[in-house]
């Protein structure tokens, strides 16, 4: 056998080499893979170390605003990285006052109007704890204003102000700015930034939709920041029963479940410096602003009241010297009004003059073009009609008779910031509809279903100025129409020079007293004496004084020398609640003549209801309405005369004033008060009822009417707070006034007239009977009794208890005497209802006398 030492092998040497090469190759794998579980654990170890001193690291800016951030500067930068907004809020920002003015720019229909103001604070950004920023909002009620004095630590701890926002600060740049996130802040509700709650309630919001909610824009400029949002709110369902308080259903709310707003916030940096304040002085009708100010030097907390006011300001030293010299200077920012570009064409050169007829009050004030109306720029982006930088007259869509003036102000010195005007697209209705009651007699054109373009245009531009007048601060003077005599409202050369009346905040709508024939074609208010003084008091520069408390000095002697013996300039209004001067609708000196003269010319309209208001294929609607305006107007002559029973004229004085401040109105004008009533009411107003005319459009024959009226009138007659002036009056001055028992002798007498003269009695009178019988029944009874009546109600809440006071016993008394009057009348009257008139009577008073 050969042996072969070659490349061959036996079988057991194959199987012994195989094993030992799988054990050295799993020996070498083994120690590759434990290398890499070290290695891969080493890593790791690095890694984690590495994340741990990366979470200790402060994040920066750019952590935030990437390369793809869109980002603005401004009052404050804002970055808009996809989704997220981020303020950029510099140090300088922060501690400072803030004004947040919140309108809804589009609302659902029946919610109110886009443009409207829905939200007001003042708010501070201030830096917190933990990396945090916090909102507070600020009120201006109690305030220390010197930061050194001891007192301002107590103000502070017992005036802890809210804080509404608390951001984490993501990033900050030293010494300049810091960084917080403002998305999930501005998404979701907060009231500051939000709908009221009172408005909530109103429309049965209850929660937000956050899926259907979003930012729609931030913007920012030099001194203000904008805010725009779509909320969408869920609502409680409507309810089969009787809703509870004053909520409504809102469309949207019903038909969808949800409602949909469009809202804008405006944030506007404040001055750093507030404006200078002027204090308020009740004899000048200015809009004011108030806080409880306290100091160390003070034994009392000083309440100081002060005007609210544009900023003007001269633009240099040279106009300062022209002004002090009675020349008119330009200010270095005037007054602008915008016109909203919705507004229809044709009506906007009429609201731009509305507007600008107030230049000659400001002329005398020592400014010149210091109130001006532009349209608004429709090009311009940067722009925004809700925002708070810019006064707009707004125009609503909206059926609403009306037009309304506010003013946002910095509540720590009275500067208005702006105003936005709401222009109701159907004042012009409103306007119509006055001017066609109250001049329809002496303006031919007044006589149509539509005015044309020139006289429409006209009413807009005086109602224009009348809001325009609120916003630049001045108040309703309903006592201006008071300093004009009646006989002079006929008079075409003294209206030329004077107007109707010496203000249009005057409620003093159009000349209802002149007379066809008079030739009067000055219909209109305008701005009048009293509008150019209280201008002038409000904005004529004081100038080498330290402060407001020597310009009060100032401006009390510029009223002592210019308006306290001059009617023109007199301010009544709001707190005149019982002198007969100060009404809103009235004209003249004497509103007995006034409305005789009103009444006059009421009658011609009266007859002409069909022919001024007839359109073919056209119902009644119109001559209705015109109707029912005429028997308004007619009211409202009734109430003006009514005002002046148990009058008192009150006139606020200073120590420097002589004579009392309340002083009753002359008896002879109160007693021609209670012969007008009587002669124009009482004695049934027949010629209100033309059977040929009423009975187009009104079922009924106004016996119903009538005697609403009548009560209505006897229950402010005998209002006792009225009864107990004509008591103070008689108890002081005697019979030089008109007291209480005179004026029950003059009603009764009139009223009761037919048991003198044994006529019979009408349907008319007998109603008017029964009802003043009932008021005299009623103030038998103490204050609070429960009799059942409206009357009771009203008088139960009233200042005075007929039973603690002469109003009880006189009432008795007066029952007494027209018991014996109707026992005589029963038994010689002869016509049959009458008669029994008479007995239901004396049945009542019989049971009243035995109560």
């Amino acid at each position: 056998m050969n042996t072969n030492t070659g490349i061959f092998t036996t079988g057991y040497d194959l199987c012994r080499i195989t094993l030992l090469s799988l054990i050295i190759t799993f020996s070498s794998v083994g120690t590759t893979l434990a290398q890499e579980v070290q290695d891969t654990t080493r890593e790791k170890t690095a890694n984690q170390d590495s994340t741990k001193q990366d979470s200790t690291k402060e994040k920066q800016f750019t952590d935030y605003i990437t390369d793809d951030a869109h980002s603005q500067t401004g009052l404050v930068t804002v970055h808009q990285v996809k989704e997220k907004y981020y303020f950029e809020i510099p140090d300088s920002i922060f501690g400072r006052d803030i004004i947040t003015v919140t309108r809804i720019a589009k609302t659902p229909t029946g919610a109110g109007y886009g443009g409207e103001q829905a939200n007001r604070q003042v708010i501070r950004f201030e830096k917190g704890p933990d990396k945090k920023a916090f909102m507070r909002v600020i009120s201006y009620i109690n305030v220390a204003e010197d930061t050194t004095q001891m007192i301002y630590k107590a103000v502070a701890n017992s005036n802890m102000q809210p804080i509404i926002g608390a951001f984490d600060i993501q990033a900050t740049r030293k010494d300049t700015s810091v960084l917080i996130d403002v998305t999930n802040f501005f998404k979701k509700p907060n009231q500051v930034f939000d709908l009221p709650p009172l408005t909530k309630q109103r429309y049965k919001i209850k929660s937000l939709a956050a899926d259907r909610s979003y930012i729609k824009s931030i913007s920012t400029y030099p001194i203000n920041v904008e805010v725009r949002a779509v909320r969408t709110y869920t609502v409680n369902p409507p309810s089969l029963g009787p809703s509870k308080g004053p909520s409504q259903n809102l469309h949207a709310g019903v038909q969808a479940g949800v409602v949909t707003y469009e809202i804008n916030t405006s944030m506007v940096l404040l001055p750093k410096e507030p404006m200078r304040r002027r204090f308020f002085d009740q004899r000048v009708g200015i809009f004011s602003s108030s806080y409880t100010v306290y100091n160390d030097e003070g034994q009392q907390a000083d309440p100081q009241t002060f005007t609210v006011r544009w900023r003007l300001e001269p633009k240099n030293n040279q106009d300062i010297r022209r002004q002090k010299n009675g020349e008119a200077i330009e200010p270095k920012k005037p007054i602008v009004f915008y016109i909203d570009p919705a507004t229809p064409e044709k009506w906007r050169e009429y609201l731009k003059k509305g507007v600008e007829d107030w230049q000659v009050a400001f002329e005398q004030a020592g400014w010149k073009n210091a109130i001006l109306a532009k349209d608004w720029p429709v090009e311009d982006t940067t722009m925004s009609l809700e925002d708070a930088r810019f006064s707009v007259i707004r125009y609503f869509a909206s059926n609403v008779q009306n037009a309304y003036g506010p003013n946002v102000h910095d509540p720590r010195s009275g500067e208005i910031l702006e105003s936005h005007i709401g222009w109701y697209h159907n004042v012009m209705k409103l306007l119509k509809n006055w001017y066609t009651t109250q001049a329809g007699v002496t303006d031919p054109r007044s006589r149509n279903n539509k005015f044309d373009d020139e006289l429409m245009g006209e009413l807009i531009r005086f109602v224009a100025a009348h809001e325009v007048g609120h916003t630049i601060g001045l108040r309703h003077n309903f006592g201006a129409s008071s300093a004009t005599p009646v006989e002079k409202l006929r008079d075409p050369e003294w209206l030329e020079k004077h107007g109707h009346t010496s203000s249009i905040m005057d409620y003093a709508r159009f000349n209802y007293v002149a007379q066809e024939g008079d030739g009067v074609t000055n219909l209109f208010p305008g701005v009048g004496a009293y509008d150019k003084w209280a201008i002038e008091w409000n904005y004529k520069p004081i100038y080498g004084t330290s402060g407001p408390d020597e310009d009060k000095i100032i401006l009390n002697q510029w009223y002592l020398d210019r308006a306290q013996h001059n009617p023109a300039l007199r301010f009544l209004t709001e707190r005149s609640t019982f002198d007969p001067r100060a009404q809103n609708e009235d004209l003249g000196d004497n509103s007995m003549k006034a409305s005789e003269y009103g009444i006059i010319n009421l009658k011609k309209i009266i007859s002409n209801v069909v022919t001024w208001t007839e359109e073919e294929a056209s119902h009644y609607e119109e001559a209705e309405e015109l109707y029912n305006n005429v028997l308004t107007q007619y009211m409202r002559y009734v109430g003006h005369v009514t005002k002046w029973v148990g009058g008192l004229f009150d006139d606020p004085k200073t120590y420097e004033q002589e004579g009392p401040v309340f002083v009753p109105a002359p008896r002879e004008r109160q007693k021609e008060a209670v012969a007008f009533l009587q002669n124009e009411l009482f004695q049934p107003p027949l010629w209100l009822f033309p059977e040929n005319i009423r009975n187009r459009f009104k079922a009924d024959n106004g016996v119903a009417t009538l005697a609403s009226w009548d009560k209505t009138t006897i229950d402010r007659l005998y209002a006792t707070d009225r009864l107990q002036r004509l008591i103070d009056a008689e108890s002081v001055y005697g019979k030089k006034v008109y007291g209480l028992q005179e004026f029950f002798s003059d009603m009764e007498n009139g009223i009761w007239s037919e048991l003198e003269s044994r006529k019979p009695t009408s349907v008319y009178r007998r109603n008017l009977q029964k009802i003043h019988l009932e008021k005299m029944i009623d103030l038998t009874k103490p204050a609070g009794s429960s009799s059942g009546t409206i009357s009771s109600y009203l008088r139960s809440t009233g200042s005075v208890n007929p039973a603690l006071s002469d109003i009880r016993s006189l009432s008795i008394g007066r029952l007494a005497v027209l018991q014996k009057k109707l026992n005589k009348a029963v038994r010689k009257s002869k016509d049959p209802m009458t008669k029994y008139h008479y007995m239901d009577c004396l049945h009542r008073i019989e049971k009243a006398l035995e109560d």
